[in-house]
């Protein structure tokens, strides 16, 4: 593939979820009806709205972008996918379960911020102005926490009838897991054979700094809708 292609893809990826930012969390007109209607087990559509779900939540995918862009090898791309998705596996199926309520303006605006830390980490933001490294693993397992609750502040919108409550939560976050591998092979095989070339580095300070200015975009929308709801 042309390495300018290369890096058109993952800058569309980064200006398009801002262009959508109303889609991050958004659920479509079909799935509202069914969410709303469901009643018993369907194992089988919720696993398939949360891959939908997943694949169309560009806050989550900038923010996994922004985890895996420096990291070379598979056990540590591994390593930290494991821990975002241990953290919001946790509170998806907590904050539903136990019917946590939080805003989701200012939940989503927390994940905004994700966005914004993970690409300012990778600037090395932290260790120029502050002169120190925050611990990167922890970082993703708590931001993970709050993705969790993201998602699960969508689904708390529709009451959900009791009768085979769990079984539906891990059909979606099972969902989430299928659609987050999928959207991590495209972009992991975009940015190794982007790291191939010597430009990698070079436009690794552009891509990051849009990466920031998404997630500013985003919080300022998000912030923005908690004030005027």
């Amino acid at each position: 593939m042309n390495l300018k292609k290369i890096v058109s893809l993952l800058v569309i990826l980064i200006l398009y979820s801002v262009g959508n930012n109303v889609l991050a969390h958004g659920v479509d007109g079909d799935t509202q009806t069914f969410l709303s209607g469901n009643d018993g087990v369907a194992f089988g559509p919720f696993l398939y709205i949360g891959a939908k779900h997943m694949l169309t939540g560009y806050d989550h995918l900038l923010f996994l972008v922004g985890v895996i862009f420096f990291l070379y090898r598979p056990k540590e791309v591994l390593l930290y996918v494991s821990f975002f998705t241990i953290g919001h596996s946790l509170t998806l199926l907590l904050g539903v379960m136990a019917d946590i309520s939080i805003n989701s303006y200012l939940i989503d605006a927390i994940i905004a911020l994700s966005i914004v830390y993970k690409g300012f980490d990778n600037l090395g933001g932290f260790k120029r102005f502050f002169g120190a490294q925050p611990n990167t693993k922890a970082a993703v397992l708590i931001f993970g926490l709050f993705h969790g609750f993201g998602l699960a502040s969508k689904l708390q919108d529709f009451k959900f009838d009791k009768d085979g409550l769990f079984t539906n939560l891990l059909g979606f976050n099972i969902g989430v897991e299928i659609g987050q591998f999928i959207a991590l092979a495209f972009v992991l095989i975009l940015i190794t054979l982007w790291r191939r070339s010597p430009s990698f580095i070079r436009f690794s300070t552009l891509t990051n700094t849009l990466l920031m200015a998404a997630g500013f975009l985003l919080l300022g929308y998000q912030l923005t809708g908690y004030v005027t709801s």
